[in-house]
């Protein structure tokens, strides 16, 4: 199986990072140093070689280093071959440039070069947040699997926005505008239920084959609204929503309920330590479900995950990422990769990355 590697990563005026280049391959890249030191700014710079927003989801002006040029940009070469890059100009900071092999391109094209799955602490939460953010993690699974997931979930989002504008105008909607894009809706809303269902059913399979171990087993389903009928639902809906002021029925409307199967409990219900075994059984399993489907191991970027893991975890953690693939990971103390075996071992400290 191909293993998907950034050879070379190039920072400018990223974050705390002036000029930081690394020329790195597969395997584990570890990144040791203090709070603060610029450790996490790497793995945000790595994420946003694929197709969204980035492991913080920050507006493309907080990126650009404080007293630089105003632009930043994050290059790499893929497997020593693909030139990628992203970044913004300074007379435009908040317009994302994204370019592949030199030529401009959409953002949504990294998908077809990287595949980059991260898990950060403020992940920690997923399951007392609202369900936006289990939507949010859902989709980025989903695309991971199905490139086309960006598509259709941005045309659908579009597409709601208009109508949810139509609603609340003064004027009466257009009625012949409203099917119209209730019935797009109901198109990229099928595609979007279907990519989502198809994800969670293959990551379900997995996660149920897999013995008891150090991690939990996490049982996964999508609850709410479906695409079924959903341009007649809409239709319908219609007052309904006028007085909401926002669309009520749709696959914007779902949730993804986690459970841990060996205590038959709802993940907001376990404690924080197993809703973290969770969360990572969840992004492990998810990492190798993708590198079997697309025939490729995706990048990893792990920020903070020994932290609160002891050793046998963090033993059994590095035993089974081991020979899957480029694993990018942070922590304070290098002392926390020590069961890691053969890495890239770097010190950051003030934007400055040294060899460990």
């Amino acid at each position: 199986m191909p293993l998907m590697a950034l050879t070379r990563l190039v920072l400018t005026d990223f974050r705390n990072h002036r000029d930081t280049i690394l020329n790195v391959g597969t395997g584990f890249v570890v990144l040791a140093g203090d709070n603060g030191a610029g450790k996490t700014n790497v793995l945000e710079a790595v994420s946003l070689l694929a197709p969204g927003r980035g492991l913080r989801r920050a507006p493309l002006t907080e990126m650009a280093r404080q007293g630089g040029s105003g632009g930043f940009g994050v290059a790499a070469q893929l497997d020593g071959e693909v030139e990628i890059g992203t970044g913004t100009q300074p007379t435009a900071p908040e317009r994302r440039i994204v370019r592949v092999n030199g030529a401009t391109a959409a953002a949504t094209s990294l998908g077809e070069w990287l595949t980059v799955l991260w898990l950060t602490p403020a992940m920690d939460r997923l399951f007392a947040e609202p369900a936006s953010e289990r939507r949010r993690f859902l989709d980025r699974l989903a695309l991971a699997l199905v490139p086309s997931h960006a598509h259709h979930s941005a045309r659908y989002e579009a597409a709601m926005r208009e109508r949810n504008r139509l609603l609340g105008a003064e004027e009466p909607a257009d009625p012949d505008w409203l099917t119209a894009l209730e019935a797009r809706m109901a198109e990229h809303g099928a595609a979007i239920d279907a990519a989502r269902r198809t994800t969670v059913a293959q990551l379900s399979e997995r996660l149920v084959a897999q013995p008891e171990g150090p991690f939990a087993r996490a049982g996964l389903a999508i609850e709410g609204d479906d695409a079924t009928d959903l341009a007649q639902r809409l239709r319908i809906g219609r007052s309904r929503d006028t007085a909401a002021g926002r669309t009520l029925t749709g696959p914007h409307r779902q949730d993804l309920a986690v459970t841990h199967l060996g205590k038959g409990q709802a993940a907001h219900l376990c404690s924080t330590g197993e809703q973290k075994a969770l969360l990572l059984a969840i992004v492990l399993a998810h990492a190798e479900l993708v590198a079997d489907r697309t025939g490729r191991a995706p990048i990893l970027l792990l920020d903070e995950v020994a932290a609160h893991l002891d050793p046998a975890r963090r033993a059994a953690l590095f035993e089974r990422l081991a020979g899957r693939g480029q694993v990018w990971m942070t922590g304070t103390e290098p002392a926390l990769f020590a069961e890691a075996g053969a890495a890239i071992r770097l010190t950051v400290h003030d934007g400055a990355i040294h060899p460990a």
